[in-house]
């Protein structure tokens, strides 16, 4: 009996050696790590080798498609259309395809021809308004050692600088057309949906859409991957150890850092469901059927790379506004969730979220796409995990969120008074967490000729300088455009000195 048992153990012990030596992160074979959702999706075709396996002339014919049913009786033939649907077909039809009862390699190609205009027509808007061509501190990092970029990029209108702008009214700067930070729209407004940049879809090549492209220079966006830092283990510092946190290594990361139910709400945050645009049905925009995203496809890390897409809460579709992904760092410390909604609980926002298909609300069309209703109980698991997401380290704040002045530099100091005093950032951003809890609307309708946007919610400042670009639609691309743009907005005159020790400041929170 001793005797077995050993062999037993030692069958354990050995199959565990071999666990342990197979969780390394699996790579490919053009050096990308494995993501487990693309291999679950890829068809594989197996040898034929039996009778069953052979198609036929049945299996190849077109008798399977609706029109070439027989109707159920003649009688069809007097009644209105011969008893045929002709035209939209909810289960059928590609939702708001151009003509009814469009294929989906119709709709696919068509889109695929019409993707040069696409990004050309968005590459010009760009180039009309912003210098690409990034400028990068030299000394000043992200946390994981991404060069930050300097700006400001906007053109401005010939003959004015900075100074003159921001001598003049708001109604001469909107007559004049001459506003620098105008509204950025999606590629395709039409269509709208989850963008993903470049560098994310390197590594996972089911987040690639064939009718749109992401639009902004890596330069301006945040690190790839992003550091995680958790508040229930803050000695620890960044916990990413490089690697971007999915269905393949979440367990293996994570579960000596948080509790079975964090661990069990991790899990859902990265198991992809249907979204809008990445689906199995045929007004998907990814050429293969897709499982879906997951919440942290877009919040990757729990943070973000800068994804974007429309804002659920506005119709028409030509009067929804673009929305980066915002961080999910610092959640535990935020009373609402949405950038307009304004939900009250983190546990509101993901059921919502999922029940629409992410990001659209729209039910119905969840509906169709693959909705998911998730108990309560799941909800709080993932909600418990996403309050663990910390904000990076400032160590010359103090532990009120105050910038320690024997730690600080000159221009540091004399940021922060231009923080707290003339630049009047402190009457929305108030410490430690640097956000009121509030809702404000710009009323930038005073500067542009477009509807304004309404009442947006005060975002963080904790953490900045990890993650450009700035303001809700990501107009701003780095932190000297957003301190030109509420200059402007606010009216408060700073010097060129002021601003530059502003942006100091800024980057110690």
């Amino acid at each position: 009996m001793r005797k077995h048992r050993a062999a037993v153990l030692g069958i354990v012990c050995s199959g565990f050696m071999l666990t342990a030596s197979a969780a390394d992160p699996a790579r490919l074979s053009d050096g990308r790590l494995e993501d487990a959702v693309e291999d679950v999706q890829t068809p594989r075709t197996p040898a034929v080798t039996r009778p069953e396996q052979k198609l036929n002339a049945h299996d190849r014919s077109g008798d399977f498609v609706a029109p070439s049913a027989k109707p159920s009786s003649p009688a069809f033939r007097n009644q209105p259309d011969k008893g045929k649907v002709l035209g939209f077909d909810f289960a059928r039809d590609p939702l708001n395809a151009k003509a009814p009862m469009q294929t989906f390699q119709e709709t696919m190609k068509a889109d695929i021809d019409a993707l040069p205009k696409v990004k050309a027509t968005q590459r010009a808007l760009l180039e009309e308004r912003y210098n690409l061509t990034p400028r990068l501190d030299p000394s000043a990092k992200m946390s994981r050692g991404k060069p930050l970029p300097v700006g400001p990029t906007a053109r401005l209108a010939r003959g004015l600088s900075w100074e003159k702008l921001a001598e003049m009214k708001p109604e001469e700067i909107r007559d004049q057309g001459a506003f620098p930070y105008p509204s950025l729209p999606h590629p395709k407004q039409s269509t709208g949906g989850q963008v993903f940049p470049q560098i994310q879809i390197d590594q996972f090549p089911r987040l690639q859409r064939f009718d749109v492209e992401f639009d902004l220079p890596d330069a301006f966006l945040p690190e790839f991957p992003p550091a995680i830092f958790l508040q229930n283990r803050p000695e620890l510092g960044d916990v990413s150890r490089g690697e971007v946190v999915s269905i393949n290594n979440f367990h293996r990361l994570f579960k000596d850092l948080v509790t079975p139910v964090q661990l069990d709400g991790l899990r859902l945050l990265v198991t992809p469901f249907a979204q809008e645009e990445f689906n199995a049905t045929d007004d998907r925009k990814v050429k293969r059927p897709s499982l879906g995203v997951a919440c942290m496809d877009c919040h990757v890390n729990g943070h973000t790379t800068a994804q974007f897409h429309l804002n659920p809460d506005t119709r028409p579709q030509e009067r929804r506004m673009r929305l980066d992904t915002t961080s999910l760092r610092g959640l535990f410390n935020q009373q609402i969730h949405g950038s307009k909604r304004s939900l009250r609980s983190v546990e509101d926002f993901t059921e919502f979220e999922f029940r629409t298909a992410y990001f659209n609300g729209d039910p119905i069309h969840a509906m169709k796409k693959g909705i998911t209703i998730f108990d309560r109980i799941q909800v709080s698991h993932m909600a418990q995990m996403q309050n663990m997401f910390d904000f990076p380290p400032a160590p010359k704040l103090s532990a009120e969120g105050q910038l320690d002045a024997a730690k600080a530099t000159p221009a540091e100091l004399r940021g922060r008074d231009v923080f707290f005093n003339k630049g009047r950032c402190a009457s929305c951003h108030t410490p430690p967490g640097y956000l009121d809890h509030q809702m404000h609307d710009l009323k930038l309708e005073r500067f542009v000729n477009e509807p304004g946007d309404g009442p947006m919610k005060t975002f963080t400042l904790r953490g900045i300088k990890d993650s450009p670009p700035y303001l809700h639609d990501g107009r701003l691309l780095t932190l000297e455009d957003t301190v030109e743009f509420f200059n402007l907005v606010l009216g408060t005159k700073l010097t060129k000195e002021e601003k530059s020790d502003l942006v100091a400041f800024m980057r110690q929170l």
